[in-house]
């Protein structure tokens, strides 16, 4: 293949991906790469952002995937630099975070034969990619190439969104001009673009569901992607249940039902057994607090759990139901078809008392504290970010620190990496978090956390991001002084 067909199959990727609406792409510097690389950096309607380490660089993509729900590219040269994307593509996978993997790859004949920078890239990345294609463009006829860049945001978008890995095998030489690209769709669109549409509830599943949660004694449980404080508060106002809000799921605002504190009053043990619920309805993903899933899961009660894509995020096999849908049009739904019991007042309101005198003893305990702790850093932090600002929390102590102490509010997105809950990757998600909007973003580590990932560091000056980098020093691991086996080391 020649330099010149070479590079207009590259430009005709970046080309198909622009009409497909991404507008980001982050490379990291190599050789066999440099087709792909010159293309992206070529396009002006792209913005390119370069950095020297491939893993930094993934996590980065991934936070502007997770931002703004559209995949960003991520580009590297072949070999162990493809390897390093391996934790940001499981996270991306776990998580549902659209991503377009793009690996050079050295072409078939030299496979196998001792090629310096060659490692088997087939399947690299195994089941945590939604589509996986091996591409040598000298096979790929001129008609195949916007199909292939189409199909691969199709796929990345799709239901559930995740990462897709291309493979691509470049040829020396490797610097060329393009030439004409093969026509595209009129007016610009892509060639191809995917349609999905999320199931709204029907008769017969709204008949099974309300059936499920008939009771006088329900709870909400509402994690990331539990759909719109709107709705949700509107189905605890019809039903008189409380919401147990995670910090990442957008519905722990100021509202009658929004019970923040639930870890702390859960770890009471008159308050939990005196307050099992007959029905739970889980909305979205599992919270962090162990505490609370310790006490789903000893309830006894008949649990439901709504999530957009139907993933089955039940690790202790207690969900009666599990719904593939809209979780704020099942809400909506549901508020009109659950009768509000007649105990209703009574047990919306001791849990609206016991959430307003947790809240109180959180304000008046670390009143008296002068000197910076755990829980003062995430409890004022939470607080004091202005209005439309973004807040980016390690998994490990910090999210918990959130989920314990952070009281109800508005305007503030959190967002974490909640797929693996790994803590590597935390700050460069962040920068790619803050690289997506000109509103504040935060992002709160441990110090563990923040060593894996310094790297993201080198060049962020010159991003021209807002960041702010919170790390709170608990001695390496605070998290594990928590654990049993904390006594025996």
């Amino acid at each position: 293949m020649s330099a010149t067909a070479q590079a207009t199959f590259a430009a005709t990727l970046v080309d198909e991906w622009v009409r497909a609406g991404l507008r980001h792409a982050v490379v990291s510097p190599g050789s066999r790469s440099t087709p792909l690389a010159v293309a992206l950096a070529a396009d002006d309607r792209l913005r390119l952002h370069v950095h020297h380490d491939e893993r930094a660089a993934g996590f980065l993509a991934l936070g502007i995937g997770k931002a703004t729900g559209v995949p960003a590219v991520v580009l590297t040269t072949s070999g162990t630099a493809a390897v390093e994307l391996h934790p940001a593509v499981v996270e991306a996978s776990q998580s549902g975070v659209p991503l377009v993997v793009c690996t050079a790859d050295r072409p078939p004949e030299l496979q196998g034969v001792g090629a310096p920078q060659t490692v088997d890239q087939v399947h690299l990345y195994g089941r945590a990619v939604r589509w996986f294609c091996p591409v040598d463009p000298a096979g790929a006829a001129p008609s195949t190439w916007r199909s292939l860049a189409a199909r691969a945001v199709a796929e990345a978008t799709g239901a559930p969104p995740g990462p897709v890995h291309l493979d691509l095998a470049f040829r020396e030489p490797l610097v060329g001009e393009p030439g004409p690209l093969p026509p595209g769709r009129p007016d610009g669109r892509p060639w191809h673009r995917a349609v999905r549409s999320v199931a709204g509830p029907d008769d017969a599943g709204l008949d099974e569901i309300s059936g499920l949660l008939a009771g006088e004694r329900g709870v909400i449980v509402a994690g990331a992607g539990s759909g719109g404080p709107g709705e949700v508060h509107a189905l605890a106002a019809a039903t008189g249940w409380p919401v147990l809000a995670d910090p990442t799921s957008a519905c722990r605002v100021p509202a009658p039902a929004t019970v923040a504190a639930f870890d702390a009053l859960l770890r009471h043990h008159p308050f939990a057994e005196a307050r099992r619920p007959e029905v739970v309805l889980r909305l979205g993903r599992p919270p962090a607090s162990r505490i609370l899933a310790e006490w789903l899961a000893g309830s006894a009660a008949r649990q439901v759990l709504i999530e957009r894509h139907g993933e089955w995020l039940d690790p202790d096999r207690t969900a009666a139901a599990v719904v593939a849908g809209d979780p704020g049009a099942w809400c909506s739904a549901l508020a009109r078809r659950l009768a509000r019991s007649r105990a209703a007042e009574a047990w919306a309101g001791s849990w609206n008392a016991a959430e307003a005198a947790a809240q109180a003893a959180m304000d008046h305990v670390l009143a008296r504290h002068r000197e910076v702790t755990e829980p003062g850093v995430a409890r004022r932090l939470a607080a004091t970010l202005p209005a439309g600002a973004t807040l980016v929390v390690s998994s490990s102590m910090p999210v918990r620190d959130l989920e314990w102490y952070a009281a109800p509010r508005t305007g503030l997105r959190t967002l974490s990496n909640r797929g693996a809950n790994g803590i590597d990757g935390v700050i460069s998600t962040a920068v790619g978090v803050a690289l997506t909007t000109t509103a504040p973003a935060t992002a709160l580590v441990g110090d563990v956390a923040f060593l894996h990932d310094a790297n993201a560091l080198l060049g962020l000056a010159g991003r021209g991001v807002d960041l702010t980098v919170v790390v709170v020093d608990n001695r390496g691991g605070g998290i594990f002084s928590f654990l049993p086996q904390a006594r025996a080391l």
